[in-house]
C-alpha cells in the first residue's frame, strides 16, 4: 500500500522536519516483535541503508497522523522510501528487498495480490503482543547504531 504523493509530509505543518535522505522505518518501539525486526534489519543492512523512528516519538506520531493511521495503535510499520510511504505487507517486503540477497528473495511474495498478503500481515500485527510481548519502555538502540535513529 502506498499513501499520498512523494514527500507530502514536507508540506504538513504538523510533521516536524527530518532528514529523509535514507529510507526510513517507523516502528512500534514498545513491541518486542517489532523491535526484533529492527534488530534483524540492523544486523543484515550491511550498507547502513535504513534509518529508524519509533512510532511513539513525536515525529513518529506525526507521521502516523499524516498518513491517517491511529497514532495510539501501531498495527503497521511504515517504510518511507523516496518520500513515499508503504504500509503493511508492501512495506515489509520492500524492507526485506532492500537488505539484498538472500532477503530480497522475499519479493516472490509480491506476486500474491495485496488482498491476500495484507490480511496475513494484519493477523500478525493484531496479535504481535500475544506473539512476542510488550516492552515496558521504548526500544533503545545500541550505541553503534544510534546515528541511524531519528529523534
Amino acid at each position: 500500500m502506498q499513501l499520498r504523493s512523494a514527500y507530502s509530509y514536507r508540506s504538513d505543518p504538523a510533521v516536524p522536519g527530518f532528514a529523509d535522505d535514507h529510507p526510513i522505518i517507523v516502528f512500534d518501539g514498545a513491541c518486542i516483535f517489532c523491535s526484533g525486526w529492527v534488530n534483524f534489519v540492523l544486523r543484515h543492512d550491511k550498507q547502513g541503508r535504513y534509518h529508524f523512528i519509533t512510532a511513539q516519538s513525536p515525529l513518529g506520531e506525526a507521521l502516523y497522523r499524516h498518513y491517517g493511521l491511529d497514532s495510539r495503535d501501531y498495527e503497521t510499520n511504515i517504510l518511507i522510501e523516496n518520500g513515499i510511504a508503504y504500509l503493511k505487507s508492501e512495506g515489509s517486503l520492500r524492507m526485506a528487498a532492500g537488505l539484498g540477497f538472500p532477503w530480497n528473495l522475499a519479493n516472490v511474495f509480491r506476486a500474491l495480490p495485496r488482498r491476500v498478503r495484507d490480511p496475513l500481515y494484519e493477523l500478525v500485527a493484531r496479535n504481535r503482543y500475544r506473539i512476542a510481548g510488550r516492552r515496558n519502555s521504548c526500544f533503545v538502540p545500541a550505541p553503534e547504531h544510534r546515528a541511524r535513529f531519528l529523534a
